[in-house]
């Protein structure tokens, strides 16, 4: 559904304007992006722990950084037989295990959702722009701590792919796609880009101990893609950061409406009886991405449109 933004008013007025793409609404510019570098300071992301901001607030451990090899040597009395490496034995006849040490850069990635849901918001700025916001405080974030900074941008049309690499030309590699990317396009192929195969290919990145941000609405995911998020959470440190806008959680007051969307215009009525039935599946459904995230060690997050993703962040790594 592509965003719209709605007005109590009598039928014979005129539907209101969508906002100029220009604006700051509907998508971001790459300037206001990279200009997130300055606030993003404020955002430590090498906590011990994170706070969830769903009601019921839990902590959620996080594993630390990954491990790399070092070298293989002669096997000692002691040493963890899990770490035999077998290929040396055999090739020299002689025991031999690996030698581990602690990433000094942590890779961290952000899995950012720009499907055509995203592109949608009634107050404040699309869900697709809060996405970018995020994505680029992270970074940033990341970025400055010396991490390794990667991830995937996707939409149904299109998926880009970066590898976590140091750097701030890397930073900025990453915000020139969550710029693009928000561009609707037009293309009409039939093999569209589906989440589950954005997760599949995020599994395919990810490496142990990576601190993985999951930047979406979660609509319309399967039991595959939970599966996906379930694998990655094994050994990967996982926040899910929930986009929301205030349309999605309740609907306006009892009325009438008019409303412009892809160029139609169309009206809807609300009563008490709808407000409380939508709103009551509203909170089903937060409360099952929540406790999907809670069952399996995940940290969770929530952002409405009308929020600044870089505050809610801040906020859990307080």
């Amino acid at each position: 559904m592509f965003g719209f933004r709605f007005h109590k008013q009598p039928v014979e007025q005129p539907a209101p304007t969508a906002p100029s793409h220009t604006s700051g609404l509907v998508s971001i510019d790459q300037q206001s992006l990279i200009q997130c570098r300055h606030q993003a300071s404020k955002l430590i992301l090498s906590s011990a722990k994170i706070k969830s901001t769903q009601s019921g607030a839990y902590l959620s451990s996080f594993r630390g950084r990954g491990m790399e090899f070092n070298e293989s040597r002669i096997y000692q009395a002691g040493d963890d037989i899990r770490s035999m490496d077998w290929k040396v034995t055999a090739r020299t006849g002689t025991p031999h295990t690996k030698v581990f040490s602690e990433e000094k850069e942590r890779p961290v990635l952000c899995w950012t959702d720009f499907r055509e849901p995203m592109r949608f918001a009634t107050h404040g700025v699309f869900k697709s722009v809060i996405a970018a916001k995020a994505a680029a405080s992270i970074a940033w974030a990341a970025s400055a701590q010396g991490d390794r900074v990667g991830g995937l941008v996707f939409s149904e049309q299109s998926h880009h792919e970066l590898k976590p690499r140091r750097g701030k030309s890397n930073v900025l590699h990453y915000i020139k796609h969550l710029q693009q990317i928000q561009q609707p396009t037009t293309n009409n192929n039939e093999q569209q880009i589906s989440a589950e195969q954005a997760l599949a290919r995020l599994r395919r990145v990810a490496r142990p101990g990576s601190l993985i941000f999951l930047i979406s609405d979660f609509r319309n995911l399967g039991e595959r893609a939970e599966s996906h998020i379930m694998q990655l959470s094994r050994h990967n440190d996982v926040v899910m950061f929930f986009i929301y806008d205030t349309l999605e959680k309740s609907l306006p007051q009892h009325g009438q409406y008019l409303i412009q969307q892809h160029g139609k215009k169309l009206r809807f009525s609300t009563h008490e009886q709808s407000q409380a039935e939508y709103h009551r599946h509203f909170l089903q459904r937060l409360q099952s991405l929540q406790g999907f995230a809670r069952s399996h060690g995940i940290s969770f997050i929530e952002c409405s449109t009308q929020q600044n993703p870089l505050d809610q962040l801040t906020a859990a790594y307080r």
